[in-house]
């Protein structure tokens, strides 16, 4: 078995940056990493103590320290020490200083403190989450955008793309069989987005899921009259709820979620796309 290796992740603040930044690089690689996470350092006393453990083994420290005094430290004893060390804050404050002309605040933790777009991203993740999939008719009223539409037009992945961009979104899957919540007559229209597709588009879509899932490909889920009957009342539902409908037929989910988001912001005339 190879011999563990280890990542300090050294921050001043909570360290959330760096940690992401690791995970992400690591995961490029087959690996035995063990991380350990060493948030809030205020001295050098606290460096010193990760530099005497990276000592020890294999290991690489990854740091986004703010104040300038700790960077230069660590930096010179994990050289010293002949201790890879990546300094992720650094190079980008002193390409910023240079573009700007100005000086950083060196403040350790101000994106957490300042940032109301991170938080607002939480929450409406958090919001997709709970409303997708129609679990929940009450997170209509409360949402920024709701999608409406039959299985596999990307409700799913369009909600998650828009919550990271700070809406909240909830999403209601139209089945002939089921009849959609009351709610969705009582969302303004210019909130409400109806999404369909071509149904030979549709089809094979569908047929790919089924293959994924180990089942026949000539099931009713993907016979092209069930497709058609659910597309004709999808639509009606949509026209019903007077929403705008957008064709999400050969676009990626950010072309669609670009589409809807100027929809969205000039929330003028209401109509088919």
């Amino acid at each position: 078995m190879d011999k563990k290796s280890l990542i300090f992740v050294v921050s001043d603040s909570l360290g959330e940056t760096a940690h992401r930044v690791v995970r992400a690089a690591v995961s490029q690689f087959d690996n035995n990493i063990e991380f350990r996470r060493i948030s809030y350092v205020s001295s050098l006393e606290a460096l010193d103590e990760v530099i005497e453990e990276a000592r020890g083994a294999r290991s690489l420290v990854v740091h986004t320290l703010v104040l300038p005094e700790f960077r230069a430290y660590i930096n010179q004893k994990c050289h010293a020490a002949n201790i890879e060390a990546v300094d992720i804050m650094g190079p980008m404050m002193d390409g910023l200083s240079s573009i700007l002309a100005s000086n950083p605040k060196l403040q350790p933790g101000l994106i957490y403190q300042l940032d109301e777009e991170y938080f607002r991203e939480v929450e409406a993740v958090e919001f997709a989450v709970k409303y997708d999939d129609g679990k929940d008719p009450r997170g209509l009223l409360k949402a920024d955008i709701v999608l409406l539409g039959v299985s596999r037009t990307s409700k799913t992945p369009l909600s998650m793309y828009l919550a990271h961009r700070g809406f909240r979104v909830a999403n209601v899957p139209l089945v002939p069989e089921v009849s959609p919540p009351d709610e969705i007559y009582l969302v303004p229209p210019e909130r409400i987005f109806g999404l369909t597709i071509k149904p030979d588009e549709l089809q094979s879509i569908r047929q790919e899921r089924l293959k994924a899932l180990g089942l026949a490909g000539n099931a009713s889920y993907a016979s092209y009259e069930r497709i058609r009957e659910e597309l004709d009342y999808g639509e009606g539902i949509m026209r019903k709820a007077g929403c705008r409908i957008v064709d999400v037929t050969k676009k990626a989910v950010e072309e669609t979620a670009a589409k809807i988001v100027e929809y969205y912001n000039r929330r003028d005339k209401i109509g088919d796309d």
